[in-house]
């Protein structure tokens, strides 16, 4: 069995693991095309999907943002942690169910990328608050 991480490396790897979600948040805001298009092709022009991109970037740098400042403020994080990894198991989800529809290349970066951060959240939600 793997050694569990100590409290100080998992609150390291967590705020490492919350400032690429505002990053990716801030890409999805800044640049919904580009965040968008992997995930859903040539519909990332559209207007609707932008704003929807916005919406999940304002989601993302909220949930990394809340984590980033429990850590810092030697608060509980893990509730952060799972939160994300909520979001991300519906992006997951969400991926499966469109798996048709979706772009090939994309559709496994995506479900790669969300799936790394559901299994993310679970390994480090459960040693991040440790004392």
């Amino acid at each position: 069995m793997a050694d569990q991480p100590s409290t100080q490396n998992a609150r390291a790897a967590a705020r490492a693991l919350a400032v690429a979600r505002i990053g990716i948040g801030a890409v999805a805001i800044t640049y919904p095309r580009m965040a968008l298009r992997p995930w859903i092709g040539p519909d990332a022009d559209r207007p609707t999907a932008r704003l929807l991109a916005r919406a999940l970037g304002a989601r993302d740098i909220a949930l990394g943002l809340g984590a980033v400042l429990a850590i810092s403020h030697d608060t509980p994080a893990r509730g952060w942690l799972e939160a994300g990894g909520l979001a991300d198991a519906g992006d997951v989800l969400t991926t499966l169910v469109g798996w048709r529809a979706t772009p090939r290349g994309g559709k496994w970066m995506v479900l790669g990328a969300a799936s790394s951060g559901v299994v993310g959240a679970a390994l480090l939600a459960k040693a991040v608050d440790r004392k």
